[in-house]
């Protein structure tokens, strides 16, 4: 059995960034439905070897039979840690797509999707103890206001987490229309669907410590990568991509790194070509494609 999953985005333009060597050894750190990781197989001989990671256990349902593929069931911020358990110190090449997945979106009682009635979760891994039904009934309202305002980049941050303190003093918000139903002063008609999409992916990074688990995973990457080994890297909001770009320009994900008497300074990485947008055809076809953006680099 398979889960259903839609169209890998920007699939040839983020493998082609990768470089395959025949005879490599890469990482497909956000598998899902495995379309990524297909098209890596697909270009790499008999003497090639793709490891795989997904924390979502239905993608293991997506598991591809062949012996050059290796599925590890967990989060990409341990990465070092697995490959080393394999055997792996070195890799020819990471690739990531930071997005949820189609399917977790379909899938109602998952709770990612704004458009579906469901019980409050959005966890990436189901096996976490904390949820957004957590976020929303036991954040402190600084808390909550810190992650709407961060992750959600609401101006009414302050203004929602206190309504939302104040409504579940009456009752639990338990499911997404009740979320909704606290919120509806901030819900007007024209800026709804933006809002709603802007809270909730709030609440799943703070559910999932997104941006935790990004700089974790990208600190790792010079360390695994050899020399000339590439990352293709595919974001899809502003708080990501700025964390990518900075890390391929310097290294670091704040501040400036020291420079020599010269005023020259070094840094792991170094950009591979351009920005990588999806085409207007693509997005017809996949509208969640819309917001990626990807970027290359390779190791120095």
């Amino acid at each position: 059995m398979t889960m259903k999953y839609h169209n890998p985005v920007l699939l040839e333009e983020t493998v082609d960034g990768l470089n395959i060597k025949p005879d490599g050894v890469y990482v497909d750190v956000t598998f899902g439905g495995g379309g990524h990781s297909k098209e890596i197989l697909n270009r790499l001989g008999n003497s090639g070897k793709l490891f795989a990671f997904d924390q979502d256990k239905d993608a293991l349902l997506n598991k591809i039979d062949d012996d050059r593929f290796v599925l590890i069931n967990e989060n990409f911020r341990y990465l070092k840690r697995f490959l080393r358990f394999h055997g792996v110190k070195e890799v020819d090449g990471i690739l990531a797509d930071f997005g949820v997945s189609s399917h977790q979106f379909d899938v109602a009682e998952r709770g990612f999707s704004t458009r579906f009635e469901a019980d409050l979760d959005m966890r990436m891994n189901q096996d976490e103890s904390i949820s957004a039904y957590h976020v929303v009934n036991e954040y402190e309202e600084e808390q909550l206001k810190q992650v709407l305002l961060q992750y959600g980049e609401l101006r009414q941050a302050p203004a929602m987490a206190r309504v939302i303190v104040e409504a579940r003093r009456s009752e639990e918000i338990i499911t997404s229309e009740q979320l909704k139903a606290s919120l509806k002063q901030f819900l007007n008609h024209k800026k709804e669907n933006k809002v709603l999409a802007q809270i909730y992916q709030a609440i799943r990074i703070e559910v999932n410590q997104e941006i935790e688990a990004l700089k974790e995973f990208l600190s790792q990457t010079p360390e695994i990568l050899m020399v000339g080994g590439r990352l293709s890297l595919i974001s899809y909001h502003s708080l990501e991509d700025r964390l990518v770009k900075r890390f391929i320009r310097n290294g670091l994900f704040e501040g400036e790194p020291e420079r020599d008497v010269f005023g020259n300074f070094e840094v792991p990485l170094k950009k591979v070509g351009n920005l990588i947008v999806p085409s207007k055809s693509e997005i017809a076809i996949n509208n969640r494609a819309r917001s990626a953006k990807l970027r290359i680099a390779e190791k120095l």
